[in-house]
Formats: C-alpha cells, sequence, structure tokens
C-alpha cells in the first residue's frame, strides 16, 4: 500500500502544483521519483511529528494541498493536539496518511502498534476518516481526500497486503463498497482486514453460510444507507478491524445503532482487545494472537448467527 500512496502522490503532483508532501524521516528512497520531479515540493521533517502537523497547517493556511506521511502512531497519537487544534479547528485541508496500521509492525511491540487512532480521530470535527482496503482504493482514497475543503486520516497498512480489487474501484467518500453479495450474515471490513474478511466469507460459504463482504472504507462519515439496509436484512452484522473493540469501526456502527429503532440484525465487533499487546512477532501471528485470522473470524459469526435463528 506504501508503493500505492508513493506512486499516486506522484501522478497527483504533476496534476495539482499546490500539492506538498511532508515525511516524518520514513520513506525516503520511498519518494526518490517525487523528490526528483518536484524537489520544492518535499520536506523530510526528521523525528520532529509535531513541527510537520504545524507546518502543513500553515502551508494549507497559504493555500497549498499538504499531506503528511509518517508511521501512524507517529502520525496521529504523537501529534493529537496539533491535529487537533492547528488543522481540525482551522478546518484547513492537510492529509494525514498513516502507514503501517494496526499490527502491521507487530514485531516492534506496542509502540508502533495504532489500535487506538480511528477512535481518537473520528472525534474531532471536521475530519474525514478512511481506512483503504488494499492498494487499488489508495489512489482514488488520496483523490478523494484531496478534493475535500476540510481535513482528512488516511489509514494504511505496510506492504504485502493481498489485493481484493482487479483495478481502482468506484470511490465514494461515504459509500461502502460491496464486495460480493449474500444472504445470511453481512461483513464490514475496515482497511486491509476486508481481505480477511473475504477469506472468512469463504471459510462460512463451506459451512453453508452465504454471507455479503462489504470494505467499509470510510468511517466517517459512515454510509448509513448501507447499514440500515444491512440491519434490516441480515440476522448478523459483523464488524472486522484491526483496531480496538473501542472507538474503531465497530464502536461508530454501534453509536448509529444505538439511534435506530428496532432492527433485524445484530451487530458483532471483531477487533484487538482493549489491552496493550506486549508480545512480539508477525502481524499474520499476533492477528491469531487477537483472534483475527479467518477461521476465528468465521467461527464468532457462525456462533453468532446460531443466536439470532
Amino acid at each position: 500500500m506504501r508503493n500505492a500512496f508513493a506512486a499516486a502522490i506522484t501522478d497527483m503532483a504533476a496534476a495539482d502544483e499546490r500539492i506538498v508532501l511532508l515525511s516524518g524521516d520514513i520513506g525516503n528512497r520511498l519518494f526518490d521519483t517525487f523528490r526528483h520531479r518536484f524537489p520544492d515540493r518535499f520536506y523530510n521533517c526528521g523525528v520532529a511529528e509535531a513541527n510537520m502537523t504545524g507546518m502543513a497547517a500553515g502551508l494549507a493556511i497559504s493555500g497549498m494541498r499538504p499531506f503528511i506521511y509518517t508511521i501512524t502512531p507517529f502520525a496521529t497519537t504523537r501529534v493529537m493536539e496539533q491535529i487537533r487544534v492547528d488543522i481540525c479547528y482551522h478546518d484547513v485541508p492537510v492529509v494525514i496518511v498513516g502507514t503501517g496500521s494496526g499490527l502491521s509492525y507487530a514485531s516492534l511491540g506496542p509502540t508502533h502498534h495504532s489500535c487506538e487512532d480511528v477512535g481518537m480521530l473520528r472525534c474531532l470535527p471536521n475530519l474525514t476518516v478512511l481506512c483503504p482496503a488494499d492498494a487499488f482504493e489508495v489512489g482514488p482514497a488520496l483523490a478523494a481526500a484531496a478534493r475535500l475543503p476540510g481535513p482528512a486520516y488516511i489509514r494504511l497498512g505496510k506492504k504485502g497486503e493481498p489485493s481484493i480489487h482487479d483495478a481502482p474501484p468506484p470511490f465514494t467518500i461515504g459509500r461502502g463498497i460491496v464486495m460480493q453479495e449474500g444472504v445470511d450474515v453481512c461483513l464490514l471490513g475496515m482497511g486491509t482486514m476486508t481481505a480477511v474478511a473475504l477469506e472468512a466469507a469463504r471459510l462460512l460459504a463451506g459451512r453453508g453460510i452465504s454471507a455479503r463482504v462489504v470494505s467499509m472504507h470510510s468511517v466517517k462519515p459512515l454510509d448509513t444507507h448501507l447499514l440500515a439496509e444491512s440491519f434490516g436484512r441480515f440476522g448478523v452484522v459483523a464488524v472486522v478491524e484491526e483496531h480496538s473493540l473501542i472507538g474503531g469501526l465497530g464502536g461508530a456502527v454501534a453509536e448509529w445503532l444505538a439511534a435506530q429503532g428496532p432492527t433485524r440484525g445484530v451487530l458483532e465487533a471483531i477487533g484487538t482487545p482493549d489491552a496493550f499487546i506486549s508480545a512480539a512477532g508477525s502481524q499474520r501471528w499476533m492477528r491469531e494472537l487477537c483472534g483475527l485470522a479467518p477461521d476465528a473470524v468465521a467461527d464468532r459469526v457462525e456462533r453468532r448467527l446460531r443466536t439470532v435463528r
């Protein structure tokens, strides 16, 4: 996904001279082409993320379209005050891009995990929150964010994520992408966990359970039309995310659901625990530890479906 970001932001900068890229001491070789073509519009801000965020806000106020890029916890947790006060309060068009979302950096421990970012950021006024599912959704997500009059946060994986599309899909902020239809349950995947949701749906199909799968890339704003239709049609609507059960997509859907009348469907939220994970290993191993592997997701959904039938 980070390679897709580098290619997309370079193409966008060629078409719009207002685009500026600020990097937090990461991705130097990744952005070789960008730096070669636009040397006056690339800034390596070093390990000074608060300064980088304030600088981006100033550039936006001056008429530029800045993009911030660094490892997710350093682009979010470390600089929450600057995002809130410098960017969101002034409602300026800065796009914050966090790479290595969720447990992508599982081997480096809790300092590099980002399982709280969506929960922290979606409560900030004016901020759009997007979580593309694969490399093919990255370019359309960036383009959509660049058209916004205000700020956006884009949550990316790192590398090696499976592609769930064959080409860039139609991408509209506030509208999920239905990957496959089903009749029994609905799986709402956030970001790179959409691929896990698709594999879980395949396993469920082998058990006689038909699942709709949605790339729910837009966490704020939510696709409330799709949610209303899904909860009215399916017995179980499951959120699958590499994020804390508190505050992420599951939390956003629960908040929306609480304001609705009675629905046919029940919510099953599948995410990381409300705990720091001190173990270290591969992302795949960490997902298994947290119950986020496809077989564990399929088991959770099947058990919940049995309770509503």
